[in-house]
């Protein structure tokens, strides 16, 4: 199977149900065309780096998901194509290390050994709260960043 990540950005402007309801028709449209969705990221409000139709935020969504083959992104893209509501989209094709990385994400790895990191180099008695299959990466990590 194949791993995709779809991202959009929906119009503020629309009311909390309208958002949900785009959003719920987009997963429903992927299961439909015969994906599997892993995961659904709803990221919120976000300023935009340039107006986009007049609009300087934007509501984004990440729907990661699987697939046989990529049968199932054109008529999905189309259908956001024709959709006046979504401001941007984007349709990604994860390879194993992406899906690794939001697999690490979703169990919160990424920010917690970044964060783990900064108060070890402060105070490195914080290694005994890292998880002890971490601590040689991060001792490593640590000795190359005082380099």
């Amino acid at each position: 199977m194949r791993h995709y990540e779809l991202t959009f950005i929906i119009d503020p402007v629309l009311s909390n149900e309208e958002i949900q309801t785009i959003r719920q028709t987009y997963e429903d449209q992927i299961k439909k065309l015969g994906g599997t969705i892993v995961h659904v990221d709803d990221m919120g409000l976000r300023q935009l780096a340039y107006p986009i139709n007049k609009r300087n935020s934007g509501i984004y969504y990440s729907i990661e998901f699987k697939a046989e083959n990529g049968e199932l992104i054109a008529p999905l893209e189309l259908a956001l194509r024709r959709d006046e509501r979504i401001m941007r989209f984007l349709t990604v094709a994860l390879d194993k290390f992406g899906v690794k990385y939001n697999e690490d994400k979703r169990n919160g790895l990424i920010k917690k050994v970044q964060r783990l990191k900064k108060k070890a180099v402060k105070a490195p008695e914080v290694l005994a709260e890292v998880p002890e299959e971490i601590i040689p990466e991060v001792i490593e990590e640590i000795a190359e960043e005082e380099e």
